[in-house]
């Protein structure tokens, strides 16, 4: 009769061919990456996910077998400039990746900067790579999947990655908020991204980058009333002087914490006035506000401006 082996020994036979045929696969070869078109407000829908438009380098990266490359967005290999990042890339838990993601250097505040990123690849300083999407699993085309499964698989890889390569969020619909607080913490911008359509190599409109254009001071003349308890208003009027004359510019009722809007509500109280100090808001908006004197300022960012000089998208 044939001896059975022991079970354990066994297992850990299995566990080394697996061992085995993982460090054998290939290093995935360099895919030119997907491309967004420029807008000038983000699509609205639940069927779009919004990430942070970092501000860096676009990175192809792949890993096999304790092998990794790292390509520009035009196949230029720069695994040696991106030393910092390859260590780490190496360490993910996969027979083999290709991955798509923005390497960045982080200010104090975690914001991505471009000059540090250049500085830094000078003086050998800490690099981050976010990663937003996985192309190639195992040996598996991923292309095909819908953006919302490729996250999904991309999530589980970088669970427990270490913290130079990081999983890029993201968040489904409300793109408008999703800007204003981005020009709001100082950010380049978003990118939208349709979650059902596969991955492609070239400028499409399913992924559509818009950026933080402008960020100013405006003077608040009046404010609209909440309908929502201990909430003092629902959105500022906001203003310019030109010619000793307050003109309007639009109304900003997003990015303000708690602090911010007892604050506010007790200073409008202060400086309460019947009448508008506009000379050109318009009939609708004038209908239920509330006067205040031109006194406060606020620092207001926005997309751009449209041709009649209204913010929009302001936080």
């Amino acid at each position: 009769m044939a001896r059975l082996k022991p079970h354990s020994k066994a297992l850990g036979t299995s566990a080394a061919k697996r061992t085995s045929v993982r460090s054998a696969m290939p290093l995935p070869a360099f895919v030119p990456p997907q491309l967004a078109t420029l807008a000038s407000a983000p699509p609205e829908g639940a069927g779009w996910l919004h990430e942070i438009k970092y501000d860096g380098y676009r990175a192809i990266g792949a890993v096999a077998g304790g092998r990794t490359r790292l390509y520009t967005r035009s196949g230029q290999d720069w695994t040696d400039k991106f030393a910092f990042i390859a260590g780490p890339l190496a360490e993910l838990k996969v027979g083999s990746a290709l991955l798509d993601g923005e390497i960045v250097a982080l200010d104090e505040d975690g914001r991505s900067r471009f000059q540090l990123l250049q500085h830094g690849l000078k003086a050998g300083a800490p690099l981050t790579y976010y990663v937003f999407d996985i192309l190639e699993l195992d040996g598996r085309d991923l292309r095909d999947e819908p953006l919302s499964r490729r996250k999904e698989i991309l999530k589980k890889v970088l669970a427990g990655a270490p913290d130079a390569i990081r999983y890029s969020e993201d968040v489904a619909g409300h793109g408008d908020r999703v800007l204003a607080k981005a020009c709001q913490l100082g950010l380049e911008g978003i990118v939208s991204k349709e979650a059902d359509k596969p991955y492609v190599s070239r400028r499409t409109q399913s992924w559509l980058k818009v950026k933080c254009l402008g960020n100013d001071e405006f003077v608040i003349g009046g404010y609209r009333v909440s309908d929502k308890k201990g909430r003092p208003f629902a959105s500022l009027l906001l203003g310019e002087f030109a010619d000793g004359k307050l003109h309007y510019r639009g109304r900003v009722g997003t990015g303000f914490d708690g602090a911010d809007l007892d604050d506010l509500g007790a200073q409008f109280a202060k400086l309460r006035r019947k009448s508008s100090p506009f000379v050109d808001i318009p009939r609708a908006i004038a209908r239920d506000a509330h006067w205040v004197e031109p006194k406060l300022v606020a620092q207001i960012a926005f997309t751009e401006r449209t041709s009649d000089g209204l913010l929009r998208h302001p936080a």
